[in-house]
């Protein structure tokens, strides 16, 4: 694809972490956010029975096991959240990952999720303990030595998130003298020390909230994927405001070598981004946050077979 797509006009839950960083959290009521006859609805995803990818060994060790293993994130409300009273997994990461899994031949009941910690994304896939991972997954250089990468299907940003009624931060250059929390370690840290804010860290971006809400801090930061997720939890009580100052483009992770399979995996995203099943699954997670969906990026040409 070449020119950027753009999205249509207008484009489930509990606990945290971050990208470069994470957290824990709470567990908001998915049902409750979507509750309403007009609440945006997940889009359904019918299973190709046809499915067929010769020259893909972990296509078909799946298929011969009747299950597709995928990592993911656990703690990232209305992003990668899993539920730890039902074990169902919710947010839009996981919709991502469910729409592709159809293409592949494999219905939500023979998928396998499993939490896989940033840390562990690149041993997992090369060591076979997973098909595939989906959990803002930033695509870099660094990475792509290790593994292959699908997609982008999300370009995400360093933002902030205030609360409704906070009129005085609107975007980076007005934080200065604020108090701004982010994760321990985290590269946000270091994006935001030009602009002279207090900085304050906990070891997760719940507990940064926490102190948000209860306007202990005047703003958290990280990716406003991430950001995104907290205000569709808060609805009514966060924001995410200012244009987003970094550049992350979240792909698809798999084991290194298996060109069909990564093909296979960008034909299935640039069907659902283009059949607006992307734009579905946006609305009905993160866009709960009140931020419209970006742009979908183009597939990026040096991860397509």
């Amino acid at each position: 694809m070449k020119a950027r797509r753009t999205v249509a006009a207008a484009l489930s839950v509990l606990a945290l972490t971050a990208v470069a960083a994470c957290g824990k959290d709470g567990s908001p009521s998915s049902d409750s956010a979507k509750s309403g006859s007009a609440a945006p609805q997940l889009p359904t995803y019918q299973v190709n029975a046809d499915a067929k990818l010769d020259g893909s060994p972990v296509w078909t060790e799946a298929k011969k096991n009747g299950k597709l293993r995928i990592g993911a994130k656990s703690d990232q409300p209305f992003l990668g959240f899993e539920d730890v009273q039902t074990g169902k997994r919710n947010g839009f990461d996981i919709e991502i990952a469910k729409m592709v899994a159809a293409d592949l031949g494999f219905s939500a009941d023979q998928i396998e999720f499993t939490t896989i910690n940033s840390s562990a994304r690149e041993t997992s896939l090369s060591g076979g303990q997973v098909d595939y991972y989906v959990g803002t997954y930033s695509i870099n250089d660094k990475r792509k030595a290790q593994i292959d990468f699908a997609g982008p299907y999300y370009i995400a940003g360093q933002s902030l998130l205030v609360t409704k009624d906070n009129t005085d931060i609107t975007d980076k250059t007005t934080i200065k003298g604020k108090s701004v929390c982010t994760v321990t370690g985290s590269t946000s840290v270091d994006n935001i020390k030009s602009f002279e804010p207090k900085i304050t860290t906990f070891d997760s971006y719940s507990l940064c909230v926490e102190k948000l809400l209860t306007k202990e801090v005047d703003a958290v930061t990280t990716d406003d994927a991430i950001l995104k997720g907290y205000a569709a939890k808060n609805q009514g009580k966060l924001k995410v405001v200012g244009e987003p100052f970094s550049k992350e483009r979240y792909g698809i992770g798999l084991k290194k070598g298996d060109a069909v399979l990564q093909k296979a995996i960008n034909d299935a995203l640039k069907k659902h981004e283009e059949n607006g099943d992307w734009k579905k699954a946006y609305d009905a997670t993160l866009g709960l946050s009140g931020s419209d969906a970006p742009a979908i990026p183009d597939l990026d040409p040096t991860t397509a077979a």
